[in-house]
């Protein structure tokens, strides 16, 4: 039996935008981000080095102009106060202020550099650091043709710091300077950009890996549900067969009949179970007392537990709530009760739970002692038609699974030992997105893990 649920998880994240994936926009987006946040500590930190050398370092440096303190400071301030707002910034920055971001860099500390260059006459070069940052972002954000005008701004500003110095050694300072912003920016332009060609021809490469493993997935998925029906489908027209034989007698043909009916209800079954796992279904998200869902789902559950004496406890505070849609769960965590009353012996217990973690999410657990689940069948558990039921579709788990997850949560088997199994499903206690109710999959399924 092929990993379905792999496949269908693998080819939900490619049609789905997610900022874990680094060729997607909104992950771009982020990296920018992250990028800028670290351009502007870099800035920070240069500005505060000129104003410690201007203030604590003067007995070295010489002591500077109050003007130039005081414009330090200023600017100080100003950079500070940007990285703020990049921090707490919400909702994300889009390109557009990312690329005014970068420019507002340049131009500000250009003026700064050029204004304390006229304050201190040139006598002090090293504010030529300034345009260090500036520099870099550019490389990193722009073209090629804004990259060269950011590196003719740094080497005007290099020769005209020492615009009026006499000194030989002074212009040939500057224009080493010169010299160094070229080969940096132009070089870590060329990094950037050969980068960027790579990861163009990664995503190519991807949406072509994609195409093909969607033709796989859809072949694979065929072959297990012609094997699935198939079986089914030859029964009955055997039976059919058998029944309409002649030298039958009335008691043979009824058996023969009655075994086609409960073929035909098997291949009813599947055909709804599976229509379940891959129907979407658009989310109701309303706020929901899980308490209650829980004692609904135990009361439902009840009739199959008494035939087999398991008894179902229930484990909640009374005013817990959250908002989800509650049908959906609740059909997810009966599939996980039903699936518990198989597994266990005569008198054992089954104990639904429910609380909220450290980090606001919903966590209910459906517990059972009949473990541990050998590790041949832990491997294959969420997977479409895998079932240890002779009877059994191989669809709740897998449909359980994605109901968690379309709550952008997730339901795994947290432990499986010796007197515990126990399933747990997560998800954020304040709503599930309806953006993603198109990637919905739900159905009811009663079958052993």
């Amino acid at each position: 039996m092929y990993r379905y649920g792999r496949l269908r998880d693998f080819l939900r994240r490619q049609r789905e935008p997610s900022n874990d994936d680094p060729l997607s926009p909104g992950s771009r987006v982020v990296s920018f981000r992250r990028q800028e946040l670290l351009f502007r500590l870099l800035n920070l930190v240069i500005i505060a080095a000129l104003l410690v050398s201007h203030t604590r370092l003067s007995w070295y440096f010489g002591r500077a102009s109050s003007g130039a303190i005081w414009l330090l400071a200023l600017g100080l301030v100003v950079e500070t106060a940007e990285l703020i707002w990049l921090q707490i910034r919400v909702p994300p920055i889009s390109g557009m202020t990312l690329t005014l971001l970068i420019w507002w860099l340049i131009l500000v500390n250009a003026v700064l550099a050029t204004t304390l260059s006229i304050i201190t006459g040139g006598r002090d070069g090293e504010y030529f650091l300034l345009m260090v940052v500036p520099l870099l972002a550019a490389a990193f954000r722009l073209n090629f043709a804004a990259l060269v005008a950011v590196i003719m701004l740094g080497d005007f500003l290099s020769f005209f710091e020492v615009h009026n110095l006499n000194s030989i050694s002074q212009h040939f300072e500057a224009g080493t300077i010169s010299v160094f912003y070229t080969i940096v920016g132009v070089l870590v332009w060329l990094l950037v950009n050969n980068l960027r060609q790579r990861e163009v021809e990664l995503e190519r490469t991807r949406e072509q890996l994609l195409s093909e493993e969607k033709l796989a997935a859809v072949g694979r998925l065929s072959s297990a549900i012609a094997h699935e029906i198939r079986n089914p489908v030859a029964m009955i027209s055997s039976s059919l067969a058998m029944a309409l034989r002649p030298d039958q007698g009335e008691a043979e043909r009824a058996e023969m009949f009655a075994i086609a009916a409960q073929e035909s209800e098997r291949l009813e079954r599947l055909t709804d179970d599976f229509l379940s796992y891959a129907r979407p279904r658009t989310l109701q998200v309303a706020r929901t007392n899980i308490a209650d869902m829980l004692n609904y789902v135990a009361a439902t559950a009840r009739a199959r537990a008494v035939a087999k004496n398991v008894t179902i406890r229930v484990e909640a505070d009374a005013s817990f709530e959250g908002e989800f849609d509650g049908f959906q769960i609740q059909q997810a965590v009966l599939n996980l009760v039903l699936n518990a009353i198989d597994a266990c012996q005569n008198g054992d217990p089954v104990t639904l739970k429910a609380e909220r973690d450290s980090s606001d999410m919903i966590k209910l657990d459906v517990v059972d002692p009949a473990g541990p689940i050998t590790s041949e069948t832990t491997v294959r558990l969420f997977e479409p038609f895998f079932t240890t039921k002779p009877a059994g579709t191989g669809l709740g788990l897998a449909i359980a699974r994605n109901i968690a997850r379309v709550h952008h949560g997730d339901l795994v088997l947290s432990i499986n030992q010796p007197q515990e199994v126990r399933f747990s499903m997560k998800f954020p206690a304040r709503g599930a997105s309806r953006s993603t109710a198109a990637d919905m999959h739900n159905g009811q399924n009663t079958d052993r893990r």
